[in-house]
């Protein structure tokens, strides 16, 4: 049995291809599902606030709320303030680590990324599957409680950042 991801509505088509893109709609439920992901943005202010891209308010509501309803994010309401709320990646946005490795080494190769925001997409793409399968790991520990591995890809990716940083700061 497949965990199916629910749509809500009549779909194009049956192809694999066309039912993924239809389920995260457009690129702004990627860029969350990224900030997520890579930048542990779990807040909506933080989404809001941190975002490169400036996404709109209204946007960012619509997009959390869909990827809530279709299963790929969790949201839990956070008790030490009940106005805010907490979202968490699910299985199945876990499960698109290998995609936006390759949309990643894709656009490291196919366009001019800043040096700064490729360095963590060079990293996925130098490390590969196993580091993708241990990034994996890691995001069940932290957004679904499973155990606390070892190795911590998310401190490498983000130390890479922080160095590409401070190299670009001292020229």
């Amino acid at each position: 049995m497949k965990n199916e991801i629910p749509t809500g509505k009549a779909m194009r088509s049956g192809c694999p291809i066309n039912l993924t893109l239809e389920v995260l709609g457009d690129r702004w439920s990627l860029i969350v599902i990224r900030d997520i992901m890579f930048g542990n943005r779990r807040h909506y202010g933080d989404l809001l606030r941190l975002s490169d891209e400036k996404i709109a308010s209204n946007i960012l509501a619509d997009r959390l709320s869909r990827l809530v309803q279709t299963g790929l994010l969790s949201r839990t309401n956070n008790p030490a303030h009940k106005q805010k709320a907490f979202y968490s990646l699910t299985e199945a946005s876990i499960q698109l680590v290998p995609l936006l490795a390759h949309m990643g080494a894709w656009g490291c190769r196919f366009t001019s990324p800043s040096r700064q925001l490729s360095v963590r997409a060079q990293l996925l793409k130098d490390g590969g599957e196993p580091m993708w399968k241990a990034f994996m790991t890691e995001l069940r520990s932290i957004h679904l409680g499973a155990p606390i591995p070892r190795r911590s890809v998310f401190a490498e990716l983000r130390s890479a950042f922080e160095a590409a940083m401070d190299r670009d700061a001292e020229v």
